[in-house]
């Protein structure tokens, strides 16, 4: 079967679901796979006109269109993972962020305690900046290695030089025609039974909390930091303010007390357990969740001027 297929479904490849076919389809399980899958790309179309392109790791937080996508989705494959030293991991991409815990736990490596449960790969992880629970993906990492998707070049960022914010990077803004090969993350040495307790804290939290039994694409919504947060609903809501990793007003919270809970569009519903969550009930199309999220955001600007911002990513 040659590296660069045609036509392939993406619904099966999402945690959603959801979405229709991409126009071409590259699977890369090491460097090699995705030089000659892109060299293979590039004989079709020039370097400066070629359609989008798109990394793919888990299809946890991307909503896909129900047309598809008429460019590249590169699905990373990348699952090297290894000591440097004593301290120092290197993990590929394409590691589920939950591989990386489990090498932690079972060589007593603390540090990531705080993803028990997190959905996505590392490589999506780093790009958004994940967290919760106080920790961030950026607290562990050490320097990022990507390459240039057009000349090949390859980069190895410090971890100042990724430029980490709230569910951001520079991957994320600047970096956008590079795909992240793997990372070096540093952890301290830790008592196994205290890492795998408090891992598995945070996994019982996510499942009592989070609609896991439905098709989600995790927190539709980014929190609220509190420097945006009018005055008079800062007051409000003084009680459900937190410090995560700064302070933040819960979108959740709001989308709660504004009465979105069990919101539905066809197949899609704004989660009754956890309405910072849109769960597909079946048969939801991305117009579906489209529609909840515009209501969402209309409702919540109205009743508290506050913009909410999507932490998905739209394809």
């Amino acid at each position: 079967m040659p590296l660069l297929q045609k036509n392939i479904n993406l619904s099966d490849l999402s945690n959603y679901k959801i979405g229709g076919p991409a126009s071409y389809f590259l699977e890369v399980k090491n460097l090699d796979d995705l030089k000659n899958g892109l060299s293979e790309f590039y004989k079709e179309f020039s370097k400066e006109t070629h359609p989008r392109i798109f990394i793919m790791g888990a299809g946890t937080n991307v909503l896909i269109g129900d047309k598809g996508f008429p460019g590249l989705v590169i699905k990373d494959s990348i699952s090297e993972i290894k000591f440097l030293d004593q301290s120092k991991v290197y993990s590929g991409s394409g590691n589920l962020f939950e591989e990386l815990l489990d090498f932690c736990i079972e060589n007593s490596l603390s540090g990531l305690e705080w993803a028990g449960g997190l959905p996505g790969t590392v490589g999506g992880a780093i790009r958004g900046n994940a967290g919760a629970f106080k920790g961030e993906t950026k607290d562990s990492t050490f320097s990022v290695k990507s390459i240039d998707l057009k000349t090949f070049e390859t980069f190895d960022r410090t971890n100042k030089e990724c430029q980490f914010g709230y569910r951001t990077s520079i991957f994320k803004t600047d970096g956008k025609e590079e795909m992240i090969l793997g990372a070096v993350f540093e952890f301290t040495k830790g008592q196994k039974e205290e890492i795998e307790k408090e891992t598995q804290e945070k996994i019982d939290y996510r499942r009592a909390r989070h609609p896991l039994e439905y098709p989600n694409i995790g927190s539709t919504f980014k929190n609220i930091p509190l420097e945006k947060v009018p005055p008079e609903v800062v007051k409000e809501f003084s009680q459900s303010i937190k410090d995560d990793p700064f302070p933040i007003l819960p979108s959740a919270k709001l989308l709660a007390v504004a009465g979105l809970k069990g919101t539905r569009s066809g197949d899609a519903q704004i989660s009754e357990k956890h309405p910072n969550f849109i769960v597909n009930l079946g048969n939801a199309s991305s117009e579906d969740v489209l529609a909840l999220i515009k209501i969402a955001k209309n409702a919540i600007k109205k009743k508290y001027g506050i913009e909410l911002e999507e932490e998905i990513y739209y394809l």
